[in-house]
């Protein structure tokens, strides 16, 4: 009987093993896991309600939202996409809906729902799962592998698929280096940007739907919600322009200054003309009490403090010098960042195997025939929003489907 081990008991991991046994029974699939948990990434998702997919079904569209192996997804992604996503869980009875930014989640808003769908499919399908039993090196045979565990155990394996998550330092993919691999440095994606002692952070817990932040003297920027924490600012915006900046901001180290549009509907030009006709249309209300684009009071009340405005000015009384900065403030105010804070549960790497070692219509290893990839230990990382869940099980289908077959 031929052997497929599975290293990694995330998403990408899991989806290969109950599929691949799933499609050939008369394989023995072993799924390794290093710690004591599985699947822990899909626990705390979403808030713990485990963010699935993105309800986008374009596959030229979807591939645009990953900074890092756009060109591969865009070519694993006919073989598995969204649409199969969906109803592969909903034929195992798990629904999921779509919110109204597009992610999508199972209707129970419990990732548990997930988890236990796939702890049920393994069950079904005789994946033999073991836990704390973390690989040390991969030996290669004549024909298969020699898998050496931590625990001093070892055992062979006809095929393996590596679903070992993102590391955050080079070294630790050594084991895969000494196969013949090259590793694309990692570096963080998905973090948000530290402000210490700016005195914004005593706003913590309000949040803008429509901001514009941009990296200054780069090309980067992102719209999106804002949301503003005691130690700077958070939210889609951010996390999406800290993957696509991931390495450029890791050789600032991390240390650079922004600009933040708070309302991306306006640019400068535009808002000190609308500046002009408030000034007729609600000339005698005082500025702080009318806040005519629908910002959090408190945020507009901060804005004001910092532009020197007083509470009792009213609209018709505001001078020249004064609107002008405050709509620079509004559209382009700028905050100097020291340093990220990432969350370790969802931590996400930009960085792992060179794609160009890695056949994206199979997931097998260029290099070594039996050895195949899924998920994040490859240099592919999307923006948030499910897409990151998306390529794991594009990519831990085509594996398992692709071994099944071979087997």
């Amino acid at each position: 009987m031929k052997q497929l081990i599975v290293i990694g008991g995330g998403a990408s991991g899991f989806f290969c093993a109950v599929n691949a046994a799933r499609i050939n029974p008369g394989l023995k699939v072993i799924l390794a896991e290093k710690s004591g948990k599985l699947l822990s990434k899909v626990k705390v998702s979403g808030g713990g309600r485990c963010n699935v997919t993105h309800a986008c079904f374009d596959i030229a569209e979807m591939s645009k939202k990953y900074p890092r192996g756009s060109n591969f997804v865009k070519k694993a992604f006919h073989q598995f996409f969204t649409t199969d996503t969906i109803s592969w869980f909903e034929e195992r009875g798990v629904k999921l809906k779509e919110e109204a930014d597009g992610r999508m989640f199972p209707v129970t808003n419990s990732s548990q729902t997930i988890i236990d769908c796939l702890l049920h499919e393994a069950r079904l399908y005789g994946v033999e799962i073991l836990m704390n039993t973390e690989v040390r090196k991969i030996e290669r045979q004549e024909s298969g592998f020699t898998i050496h565990f931590s625990n001093q155990k070892t055992q062979l394996a006809d095929f393996i698929c590596l679903a070992a998550g993102g590391y955050p330092k080079a070294s630790m993919f050594d084991w895969l280096t000494e196969l013949g691999h090259t590793i694309e440095e990692p570096v963080p994606s998905l973090f948000t940007f530290n402000i210490p002692g700016h005195p914004i952070r005593e706003l913590m817990g309000v949040s803008v739907a429509n901001t514009r932040v941009k990296i200054a003297g780069s090309k980067l920027e992102q719209e999106g919600p804002l949301l503003i924490t005691h130690w700077g600012l958070s939210g889609p915006a951010v996390l999406k322009l800290s993957a696509w900046g991931a390495r450029e901001l890791a050789t600032e180290n991390y240390t650079f200054k922004i600009l933040v549009n708070w309302l991306s509907n306006y640019n400068e030009q535009q808002l000190v003309t609308r500046f002009q006709t408030l000034r007729f249309e609600i000339a005698t209300q005082k500025v702080a009490n009318k806040n005519p684009f629908g910002l959090p009071q408190r945020l507009w009340e901060f804005l004001l403090e910092q532009t020197a405005i007083s509470k009792e000015l009213r609209w018709a009384d505001l001078p020249v010098k004064e609107s002008n900065k405050l709509v620079k403030n509004l559209c382009a105010g700028e905050f100097d960042v020291k340093g990220k804070t990432t969350f370790k549960e969802e931590f996400v790497t930009a960085g792992g195997i060179k794609l160009g070692e890695i056949d994206p219509n199979t997931m097998m290893s260029r290099k070594i025939p039996g050895l195949y990839f899924a998920g994040e230990v490859m240099d592919v990382d999307g923006v948030t929003g499910g897409f990151n869940f998306q390529h794991a099980w594009t990519s831990g289908f085509i594996a398992g489907k692709t071994i099944a077959e071979t087997s």
